[in-house]
């Protein structure tokens, strides 16, 4: 078992900047590719962010591409997504995840949720 805690949302105006972390205890979290999905009101939940088990390969929506950056540091069990140049569309509620898979963008490849934490970016 793998147990997944984000933090950082809040509310930020268009423009600005967050940074999330998704803590991970359990099982070794190096063993597992990373990944942020978002899910806005009434939509399906979304691909945002993909990092490799070492941390040496990534994948972004197109979305988000050149504005956020995922990252990892396996010695401190965290997976973090920085955000910056926020939208109004970036709006959602966003959630890390694990998979045993080397990299991936669909969600059930996914074995491990975190919570979620509310991401919301005002006009």
């Amino acid at each position: 078992q793998v147990q997944l805690v984000e933090s950082g949302g809040g509310l930020v105006q268009a423009g600005g900047s967050l940074r999330l972390s998704c803590a991970a205890s359990g099982r070794a979290f190096s063993n597992y590719a990373m990944g942020w999905f978002r899910q806005a009101p009434g939509k399906e939940r979304e691909f945002v962010a993909a990092i490799s088990r070492a941390g040496g390969s990534t994948d972004y929506a197109d979305s988000v591409k050149c504005r956020f950056t995922i990252s990892r540091d396996n010695a401190k069990n965290t997976v973090y997504l920085q955000m910056n140049s926020l939208k109004p569309e970036d709006t959602a509620v966003y959630y890390c995840a694990a998979s045993p898979r080397f990299r991936s963008t669909r969600s059930n490849e996914y074995v491990y949720w975190g919570q979620g934490t509310q991401v919301t970016v005002s006009s």
